[in-house]
């Protein structure tokens, strides 16, 4: 007993310092944290077997990795300790199990074994501790009285009990339910007649589907928890928020009556003497200063994560004209520094959607309507209702969520602000160039504010070309080019300069009152005649209020652009809404830095409407902020902006809130390939309204699918038995390359697409609808 405690002891300390030094390959973790870090193998499927993985050990949660980079953007999986079983099976191995996810895991050796299980143990104990210790008190905000207080405090500390109660239930539904569904597994390996052998299999999804009501309603009565904590706190914050805005506005009035005061007694004591006036003047310029929390000019930004806060403070444009010859170094050689005259910027200033476009008079008249939206309402349990009893990953998920589009085609929707790049083309500097990128970054979210509905998952091997060379100068590709997970590749060529290609895989997870929906994969743009090349990533979009209420969209996160040649980044910030910020919603912020790290320009405005770039003449440390970091105080020339939101056309509302460019993606079109998306038929009904045909034409696409992706799996199986190796499915126009920039697989266009809609020879394509 006392040797383990001391190993407990010794291990807990290797824990912290960051795994077992060479043995979980683990790097350091900070000190005093719980961290534990480490190589171990996981059971993945009967096909691959053990596969070896980057366990992170940290706050009671378990993630894993498939690689130690990965850590920075894609969890494969996370389990929480506090309500976790920890098994050992036999020397090396450890089984995790929570609820109805089970990790079996092996070590490399019986000594790393134990490490781990120690490390787990010591975490699971920590967890349930916090979980109890919890304060119900936030100490941010001061109680109506001490009597309202503790009143609260004893509502929610019962509510709370019974919420453990519940979860005690819970913990035994599920401990009983997963030994009902062994029981019911050995039952099934019996050898019964066909019959009974059916019967089972319908117990056992019962089974899951009790499970899964249980789960859903602890997680109610949670959030329940949850509404009745935060509901108070928000009102007690609301009220406070008021008190100090009356006690402002009461010292500001008091400061008024005093200026008006020692005006009047000025103007009545000496008219004529230039002295009081003087006096009279300098007292107002004095409460004015009191008054003014700051000038209208200053715009105030959030402190970014990672890169210092930041506050731009625009110049007179008039004293740097003069002093122009020695700022020229900041914008490589342009010693007019921002002249407006030939100023790519000012020529994007101004530019409305009709002005862009003169010069590219359509060759085609293309639709600017599609059908009505049919008013058919549906809620979430009317579908789980009709679910039991089914086999769950048979569940069809109706039209009714969608929108006429698929994937792919809202892939292809980026491309809706190409002008910018067309813009970008013509800058001579770098940093200036990179200011068109990152608006044109930001510019792709615009069409996400109001659209709600899902687009169709596309089939394997579904493409989408949107050849617009003539009237647009590009034209652009995009296959689905793996099903699980879904991912698609994109390729687009412009003959005004610039290529952009990017493989995009969705990762979502549901997390009860909304969906949080990560884009993984870099999209990479380079421009032709300079060689510039441009990488970056999408950040994090959520959907609210999934199961009640009206159904809203935020993005948030941080976007590093990078050009690989000249070395230049831009650090973008997405700021996520709350209910208590005085921000404007949907802001982004950003600044511009050369490789030397030295700051250019400074971005600013909103995801959905529009943003601004303003050049900086001189950056400077300002004081410490409220949270202890020195803000850098950047003063700027007057902003310009780069991009503006076009209208939605008439009648958007009823037509899925599509822009003008969306309303014509789906427009049948000759000469496109047979597996294009515009020929998908449950797709075609569903925008023609036909919602019941299109539900069962969906469903018929989809067991098609399934019906290929099993003979594909039994082919697989009999190359392994035969010690072949299989490759698997392989794309049609794209194939999958090691990208020389990021180190990461992707899938580049191979060509080849374009030759064969000339000679319209699509022999090559298979047959997906």
């Amino acid at each position: 007993g006392s040797g383990r405690r001391a190993m407990s002891a010794d291990t807990a300390g290797a824990g912290s310092r960051g795994g077992s030094g060479a043995a979980a390959g683990g790097a350091p973790a900070t000190p005093g944290s719980d961290t534990y870090k480490g190589w171990l193998f996981k059971w993945t499927n009967y096909l691959k077997g053990y596969q070896r993985r980057w366990f992170v050990l940290s706050n009671g949660l378990l993630s894993y990795y498939r690689t130690q980079a990965e850590m920075a953007h894609t969890c494969r999986g996370t389990i929480n300790l506090s309500t976790a079983h920890i098994d050992t099976e036999d020397s090396c191995n450890i089984v995790l199990s929570n609820g109805g996810r089970t990790y079996h895991l092996k070590a490399s050796s019986e000594v790393e074994r134990q490490r781990w299980v120690t490390a787990l143990e010591l975490a699971k104990a920590k967890a349930i501790r916090m979980r109890n210790n919890q304060s119900d008190d936030s100490g941010d905000e001061e109680p109506a009285s001490q009597s309202d207080k503790s009143e609260l405090h004893s509502t929610l500390k019962t509510l709370s009990s019974k919420l453990e109660d519940l979860s005690t239930c819970n913990d035994l539904i599920a401990k009983h339910g997963a030994a009902l569904q062994r029981s019911l597994s050995e039952l099934e390996n019996l050898k019964l007649p066909a019959e009974s052998g059916e019967k089972i299999k319908a117990v056992n999804e019962r089974a899951t589907l009790f499970r899964i009501t249980s789960n859903a309603m602890i997680n109610a009565c949670r959030d329940f928890l949850d509404l009745a904590e935060t509901h108070s706190r928000k009102w007690q914050r609301a009220l406070q928020y008021e008190r100090e805005q009356r006690i402002r506005l009461e010292e500001t009035i008091e400061q008024l009556a005093k200026q008006h005061n020692s005006l009047e007694r000025a103007c009545r004591g000496a008219p004529g003497s230039a002295g009081s006036t003087g006096t009279a003047k300098g007292s107002v310029q004095s409460a004015k200063g009191e008054a003014s929390d700051e000038d209208e000019e200053t715009e105030y930004f959030d402190a970014m994560e990672d890169a210092p806060a930041f506050i731009t403070v625009t110049a007179d444009p008039k004293h740097h004209r003069r002093s122009g010859s020695n700022l020229s170094g900041a914008s490589e050689g342009h010693p007019e520094d921002w002249n407006l005259e030939d100023s790519v910027f000012e020529s994007s200033n101004q530019s409305s959607y009709n002005e862009s476009c003169k010069d590219l008079l359509p060759k085609k008249r293309r639709r600017s309507r599609i059908p009505d939206k049919p008013n058919y309402s549906l809620n979430l349990w009317s579908i789980m209702k009709n679910c039991i009893g089914k086999e769950l990953s048979k569940i069809p998920m109706p039209v009714n969520f969608n929108e006429p589009l698929s994937m792919l085609q809202r892939l292809t929707e980026d491309l809706e602000y190409h002008e910018l790049l067309d813009k970008a083309v013509k800058c001579e500097s770098s940093t200036e160039q990179m200011c068109f990128v990152a608006a044109f970054s930001v510019s792709s979210y615009s069409t996400t504010v109001h659209r709600t509905a899902k687009p169709f998952n596309p089939l394997l091997g579904e493409t989408y070309e949107l050849d617009r060379l003539e009237e647009l100068g590009f034209r652009s590709l995009c296959e689905q080019v793996s099903h699980h997970p879904p991912a698609a590749a994109h390729h687009v060529f412009s003959k005004r300069g610039w290529t952009l290609w990017q493989e995009i895989t969705i990762a979502s997870k549901f997390r009860g009152k909304y969906l949080s929906i990560m884009p993984l994969g870099a999209i990479h743009l380079e421009f032709h005649s300079s060689g510039n090349h441009y990488v970056w990533r999408k950040v994090t979009s959520t959907v609210h209020n999934i199961i009640v209420g009206k159904l809203w969209i935020d993005q948030s996160g941080e976007i590093e652009i990078v050009n690989h040649k000249s070395k230049d980044k831009c650090q973008l910030k997405f700021t996520p809404y709350s209910y208590f910020s005085r921000d404007v919603p949907r802001k982004v912020t950003g600044v511009v830095s050369d490789a030397d790290g030295k700051a250019h320009y400074v971005m600013s405005g909103t995801w959905d409407e529009k943003m601004e770039c303003s050049k900086i003449v001189q950056s400077s440390h300002g004081s410490a902020g409220s949270e202890g970091k020195q803000k850098t105080v950047y003063q700027t020339l007057s902003p310009k902006v780069l991009w503006k939101k076009y209208p939605l056309p008439e009648n958007a509302e009823n037509m899925y809130f599509f822009s003008s460019l969306a309303l014509t993606l789906n427009e049948p079109e000759e000469r496109v390939a047979p597996t294009d998306s515009r020929l998908r038929p449950d797709q075609r009904l569903m925008e023609s309204g036909r919602w019941d045909e299109a539900n069962v034409e969906k469903q018929r696409l989809e067991e098609k699918q399934r019906a290929v992706r099993r003979r594909r799996e039994a082919e697989a199986v009999e190359a392994l038995e035969e010690g072949k190796d299989y490759e698997g499915y392989i794309p049609l126009w794209f194939e999958r390359k090691v990208d020389p920039m990021t180190g990461e697989l992707i899938c580049t266009y191979k060509g080849g697409y374009w030759e064969a809609k000339d000679k319209q020879d699509w022999s090559s394509c298979p047959d997906i609808f």
